[in-house]
C-alpha cells in the first residue's frame, strides 16, 4: 500500500489488483459503462473548461473543474462517442477516486498506477493511450487562474 496516494484511490488500486485478469476486463467494462454519470449536466458551472481531440484519443474529451473548498477541487470528464472502453473506465475511475482532493495531490501523483489498475495485458495493448486522461487533467489543473 502507497500512502502518498489519496485513499479512495488506493482502494480502487488494492481491488483492481486483487483480481484475476478476466475479472478486471469484466470490471473495468462496467467502470466504463458508469463513465457519463460523471460528465457536465446541463446548467452547470466550472471554473476551468477544456474540451478538445487530442491525436492520441479516438474522439473529443472535456475536463471540466470547479474549485469548491479551497485547495479541494472537483471535476467531470466529458467522453466523445468514439473514445475507447478502457478511456472512459479509466475516466470513472479518475472521477470516483480523485474528487476532493488538492489540484497538488493529482498534478504530483505518478503514472505508475495506472498499470496497477488496468493489468499488464491491457497495459501492453495499449500503453500509448493509457495515461491520456491523467495527463489531460494534471494539464487543466496546472492552467487555473489563479493557479491551485
Amino acid at each position: 500500500m502507497d500512502t502518498s496516494l489519496p485513499q479512495r484511490l488506493q482502494q480502487m488500486i488494492d481491488f483492481y489488483e486483487s483480481l484475476p485478469d478476466d475479472e478486471k476486463r469484466e470490471a473495468l467494462i462496467n467502470e466504463a459503462e458508469q463513465a457519463e454519470q460523471y460528465a457536465p449536466q446541463p446548467g452547470e458551472s466550472f471554473d476551468f473548461e477544456d474540451v478538445r481531440k487530442d491525436t492520441e484519443c479516438s474522439d473529443t474529451v472535456g475536463i471540466f473543474i470547479s474549485i469548491s473548498e479551497h485547495p479541494k477541487i472537483h471535476f467531470k470528464i466529458s467522453l466523445g462517442d468514439q473514445v475507447q472502453t478502457l478511456t472512459r473506465a479509466l475516466s470513472a475511475i479518475l472521477c470516483k477516486s480523485l474528487n476532493g482532493c488538492s489540484a497538488q495531490q493529482i498534478i504530483e501523483l505518478p503514472d505508475s498506477f495506472i498499470p496497477r489498475i488496468v493489468g499488464s495485458e491491457l497495459y501492453r495493448l495499449r500503453s500509448r493511450t493509457i495515461y491520456y486522461l491523467l495527463r489531460r487533467l494534471k494539464e487543466s489543473l496546472l492552467k487555473l487562474d489563479p493557479p491551485i
